[in-house]
């Protein structure tokens, strides 16, 4: 009987190597490890499921764990039309971390701040709040960009919910805008959530998540899908570490492990310190997307 280390309730059944051997159809064979799990791609979506136990290949939702960076869900861009949704960045990350300011950053950056080569001034925003629409209001009183550019949608629940299983609000907006405007990209700002919050890749081609220290050194260390599998995992408020007797080189040497070698950046938002860096990833991703994707953009 194979035994596995993640959490669920269906049975084990006798597993052997010719189990292992057939791919199904629709599938390609990722890796296996030594729990006797395989991941498979779907070829069709380019999901990562896997498959133990005789069983087809399947995920879990929940999730019982706390993924893995190399094997997330990454954006394919196989199906993708950047001309009916510009490609879309998700910011994410508990209550209170930084998210609105570093979207308001990151607006500056691109439209205004950044060097000719790295200079972004087609671009738009949507935020995500649960009641109210104050992080965009916030966004147009500081003149991130043009109000008109600015989307904010009211979840009225779940946060997440609006980003992983019900994001047709999200997905109209950035529609709406994309049409609009044929920006090079969206930055999509979700509610502030806990640690089990992440974007559905159907809606976020590249996925930021933001922590900070005031939440304690030991974040990281708890994982969830945000800080293991986004694309880009941000420790805000470095400033503050001091303060809220955190140490920075805890929490980064346990995001590192955590993610596997995926990037971590230590930033102080506010202040503008990492927001450099930051969007060099943005547009490294980007550029990526561009290449793939079946709508190529006019500067």
């Amino acid at each position: 009987m194979t035994t596995h280390g993640h959490g669920h309730g269906h049975g084990h059944g006798m597993h052997s190597k010719d189990d292992e051997e057939k791919v199904p159809d629709g599938f390609k064979r990722v890796m296996s490890n030594d729990d006797g799990i395989t991941y498979y791609e779907e070829i069709s979506t380019g999901r990562t499921l896997h498959s133990h136990d005789g069983l087809k290949p399947h995920s879990h939702d929940p999730i019982p764990n706390k993924g893995s960076f190399l094997n997330r869900r990454i954006a394919t861009y196989k199906n993708r039309d950047f001309s009916e949704r510009c490609f879309t960045v998700g910011i994410g990350g508990p209550v209170g971390t930084g998210k609105t300011a570093l979207m308001l950053q990151l607006c500056r950056y691109f439209t205004k701040e950044a060097t000719e080569y790295e200079r972004r001034e087609n671009i738009v925003a949507v935020t995500n709040d649960i009641f109210t629409k104050e992080d965009g209001e916030f966004l147009a009183k500081h003149e991130a960009l043009p109000i008109e550019r600015i989307r904010a949608v009211e979840t009225g629940g779940c946060p997440h919910a609006a980003i992983r299983e019900d994001i047709g609000a999200n997905l109209s907006e950035v529609e709406s805008l994309t049409g609009k405007f044929n920006p090079e990209f969206c930055l999509l700002e979700s509610g502030g959530d806990n640690l089990a919050a992440n974007f559905s890749r159907e809606l976020a081609d590249f996925i930021i998540y933001v922590i900070d220290v005031c939440g304690g050194d030991k974040i990281p260390r708890k994982g969830g899908p945000g800080v293991t599998q986004a694309d880009l995992l941000i420790i805000n408020k470095k400033e503050l570490a001091d303060a809220v007797g955190a140490s920075v080189d805890v929490m980064t040497r346990d995001a590192n492990a955590q993610r596997e070698g995926g990037p971590v950046i230590v930033a102080s938002v506010k202040t503008g310190d990492g927001v450099r860096e930051i969007a060099g990833h943005i547009l490294k991703a980007y550029d990526e997307a561009m290449c793939y994707g079946h709508a190529h953009h006019h500067h």
